[in-house]
Order: C-alpha cells, then structure tokens, then sequence
C-alpha cells in the first residue's frame, strides 16, 4: 500500500514516517514544506491512502492560521478528487474554541467531512489533545518537551499554574491509532470523530515534579512507577538528555574481595547490583528473613553455596558465564559464592525484592 503523509517532517510526521518505512508492506510520500507541487500531485495519484498532518500552529501572524490549516486543507482535497482515496487526519481540541487555530481546524474538519460525503470514501480525524514524546521541539509549543528539556539540563522551569490540568497523549499511540486508520480500526465517538486514546490528565505540577524525580535518579539511582503515563514520561525525559549527558558514575564498593556498585532501585521491584570478584575469593556468608536475591553470573565461574539454618547439609550450584543461568536465593539459608576461576574475575548481577536500607539491612553473618 502506498501511503501520502503530509507534515512528514513534522513533530507526530516523522515518528509516523519512521515507523513505516520500518515496515515492508507500505511505500511512504513524504510531503512538507520543502516539496513540491509536481511532487504533490504525483504522489496524490499514486497513493492508497492519505495521512494529513500537516498544518500551522505557531504562525508569525494570525492570517497564517487559515492558509495552512484550511486552504491548505482544501487544496490537498482538490488534488485527491481525481482519485478520492481514505484520509486520516490529526485535528486538535482547539477546534471547538473560537480562536483563530480553532476556527482554522475546525474548517479544515468541514473540509474533509464534505470530502468523504462526496467521494463516498471512508475519512479518520482525530481531534488530539497535547501529544508528547520523543523528537517534539522544546521552548516552541509543547509543555512537556520544554520541562524536559530544561531540566536534563538544569535550567530554570517557569510553571503560571502548577495545578493547571493538562490532558496528553503519547506519541506512540498517536502513531498506533494513525496505522490502525490505514487498516479501518478505529473508535469514534457520537459526531463522527475518532476517539483518541489512551489520554493522561496531569497537572503541569506534577509534570514537572516527576521529570524532576527521573532527573535526580542519577545520583539516588531510584525511579518508581514506570506504569502508565511515567512510563511514557520517562522515556521522553531520557530522549532529551544532552548527548555528553547519557552515563553517570556508580559508587563503588571496593575492597581486597572485589567491588560492589548498585545500578538501579525500585520501590515496587527492588534493586538491581552488580558485584565483582577476584580467584578464589568468597563473597556473602550470610541470611536474609524476608530479603530474596536472584544471582546471574555474566563473567567467570562459581560456586554457590547453601546451608539451611539449623542444618548442616551443603547444597552446591556450580554456575558460569558460559551457560547462563539464574539462582534463587531463598530466604532462611545462609550463602556464599565462590569464584572458582584462578585467573578470570567473576562478574554477577544481582536483584533484590527491596532497596537496601542501612538501618534495617536483613542480613545476618552466619558460616555456610
């Protein structure tokens, strides 16, 4: 099938593009800006399908609203009627305010309704909350890419409102419900529009405030509650870091044994570690009441060691880099593990149902 997107460089553009040029079964037109006339018309001809995303929304002027959301609109229409084909278009919840963008939406809606009576062709638009995500541009007209931005690099977020409620939509499900229009999959609502979905409402406060949370894990390691809209949240915060900005160092516990660094905390998860040690060296000899550990060894050999308190049978896993593999480590039996390897360092990554806490750390020595 082949698909014409307009505003193919734009913000919600070019994560659609990116996503179907990665799929072998649509050929993708490009249409902005920079293209041509000649282009448009080639490509209208051509095309199975039509996403119509491009439009104005920050204009020097306010007569720039009409000409590229509604005349431009109409002019795409007039170039498709020679072969009416089924048009998905992004619109915004403005259209139902009487401001200039509005009023320009909310003609280019018209437009394409009219369109679809007409030529008896199926058309998808989508009346779309605040979208946010990766490759949206900061300081212009996305709160949340703005935040972003300025906090990955510690610089000041001005907030008029912090109780404000904002209603958002991720891109990623913007470019899931745009697919799902090409297959006729969609949900509309009693006027005819399709029903974007899934929204977050969220106050710019508490945006911020959780961006301001992902911000610090670099120095606290923890981020909690990757569900929902703080899934989405964080992985466009991360999309904004400055490109000498990505890695951060660990503290590492090191001694004669080896070192010992934690990586990553979770309320709800636990902990994730990593630990190092030297041939020969045992490493542990202690037991937990409710803590549980999973051990994975990715570098070298060992020996893991098990004593059930008030028992004297050993149990021994002999484990290696070679053939991965994950040992529980129950609670109630003392353990140790042992670097087997007479040359190599062993390397094992470690989790736990729960952060370390140093004033209540449920580990007890006890010999294995």
């Amino acid at each position: 099938m082949k698909i014409l997107v307009t505003g193919a460089n734009g913000f919600v553009g070019r994560n659609l593009v990116t996503n179907l040029k990665f799929r072998t079964d649509y050929e993708v037109f490009s249409y902005d800006i920079d293209s041509t006339e000649d282009q448009l018309r080639k490509w209208a001809e051509e095309c199975d399908f039509v996403i119509h995303l491009a439009g104005v929304n920050r204009p020097k002027t306010e007569s720039e609203f009409a000409k590229g959301n509604r005349d431009f609109t109409q002019h795409l229409l007039e170039v498709l009627e020679a072969k009416p084909v089924p048009i998905a278009m992004t619109s915004s919840i403005q259209a139902a305010l009487d401001n200039p963008y509005g009023v320009s939406k909310l003609d280019a809606e018209n437009l394409v309704f009219s369109f679809s009576e007409k030529n008896h062709v199926p058309v998808y638009i989508w009346r779309m909350p605040n979208i946010f995500g990766k490759w949206c541009r900061p300081n212009y007209n996305s709160a949340v890419a703005t935040f972003c931005y300025n906090i990955a690099r510690d610089e000041e977020v001005f907030i008029s409102d912090p109780n404000r409620m904002m209603n958002l939509i991720y891109i990623d499900d913007v470019v899931n419900l745009l697919l799902g229009s090409i297959r006729g999959e969609v949900v509309r609502n009693e006027d005819g529009f399709c029903v974007p979905l899934p929204t977050y409402n969220i106050t710019l406060g508490d945006i911020v405030s959780t961006l301001r949370e992902f911000h610090s894990c670099k120095d606290t390691l923890i981020v909690n509650d990757l569900t929902g809209i703080r899934k989405c949240l964080y992985s466009t915060y991360l999309s904004y870091l400055p490109e000498n900005a990505f890695s951060y160092k660990l503290t590492q516990h090191a001694d004669h044994r080896g070192a010992f660094s934690e990586f990553f905390k979770n309320a709800g998860i636990g902990q994730f570690s990593v630990s190092t040690t030297v041939p020969g060296i045992t490493r542990g000899n202690h037991w937990h009441n409710t803590k549980v550990e999973k051990f994975l060894v990715v570098a070298g050999e060992a020996d893991l060691c098990f004593r059930k308190l008030g028992t004297d049978k050993v149990i021994r896993y002999h484990v290696t880099a070679d053939e991965p593999e994950i040992v529980d480590i129950p609670v109630g039996y003392t353990h140790n593990i042992i670097n087997t390897s007479q040359t190599e360092t062993l390397v094992t990554l470690i989790w736990a149902n729960e952060i370390f806490d140093p004033e209540n750390p449920d580990t007890y020595y006890e010999e294995v």
